[in-house]
């Protein structure tokens, strides 16, 4: 059976030996055993693990989720590369029109070739769709599904550039907004339900039709908050904003609970 001390494995998948003992700390890969010397030692069925670990990375899960994934008893490896796989081949798919589209943007630019604005205004769609499924796909389709992330994609296709302009105003608005908001700091507040159903308004603008519910809001609510990169997109409106936008959501959702129940 082939075994691997530490720095052998760091080598072979290509992270260092201080993430392993990290992975370690964190329960997420253990060696298969210590050995006399007090070195960790790996076998094949930790190379695996570390392989779909970093697969998941990859496609941007966090470590908290990975960990949630591989531990579940239903956990399938096969499963989980064959979906991989098609994720791989999703991202390349719409590379390879986020390509065409720029090429097609700077032969325009270039006078090479005549673009109508409405297939310029395609074209940016197009790239915008793309952009989304590299940074969010695989988070968005494994919590949603491949249907619903399909249809809210094919909704923004079909974006009219009125429609277009009123949504990217409405989230102009919100971010002013949220700003002014951070200096009381009360989510809890009519400004933090007014910010909430803005957030609600412009989603409607991206989600697919009828998939709005108290319930997604609130998820993606939480999603915001877990997700440094949405923390990075919020931030820049000011200190504690996403935390801010976070529980006004919550409270929304509570509000509007309590007057449907009564």
């Amino acid at each position: 059976m082939t075994e691997y001390t530490i720095n052998q494995l760091a080598r072979l998948a290509g992270v260092s030996t201080r993430t392993l003992r990290y992975y370690d700390q964190i329960n997420l890969l253990k060696p298969a055993y210590i050995n006399q010397s007090g070195y960790r030692v790996y076998r094949t069925q930790e190379v695996d693990k570390l392989h779909t670990i970093l697969l998941y990375k990859e496609l941007g899960f966090e470590l908290s989720q990975i960990k949630a994934i591989i531990s579940d008893p239903k956990f399938d490896l096969e499963q989980a590369l064959l979906m991989h796989l098609e994720l791989l081949k999703q991202r390349r798919l719409q590379t390879e029109k986020l390509i065409q589209n720029v090429q097609l943007t700077l032969q325009s630019l270039k006078g090479e070739l005549n673009m109508t604005d409405k297939e310029k205004f395609q074209a940016f769609l197009k790239e915008k769709v793309a952009e989304n499924e590299a940074k969010f796909g695989a988070e968005v389709r494994a919590k949603y599904g491949d249907q619903k992330v399909d249809e809210s994609n094919a909704q923004l296709l079909n974006m009219t550039f009125e429609e277009y302009q009123t949504s990217e105003a409405l989230n102009k608005a919100l971010f002013a907004k949220l700003k002014a908001a951070l200096i009381t700091n009360n989510p809890q507040s009519k400004e933090g339900l007014e910010i909430a159903q803005m957030h609600a308004q412009w989603l409607n603008y991206y989600w697919p039709k009828d998939h709005y519910d108290l319930d997604k809001h609130v998820a993606l609510a939480q999603m915001y908050l877990a997700d440094e990169r949405f923390k990075a997109f919020y931030d820049p409106i000011g200190a504690g904003a996403i935390q801010y936008l976070h529980d006004a959501i919550l409270y929304y959702a509570e509000s509007k609970r309590t007057q449907k129940n009564r």
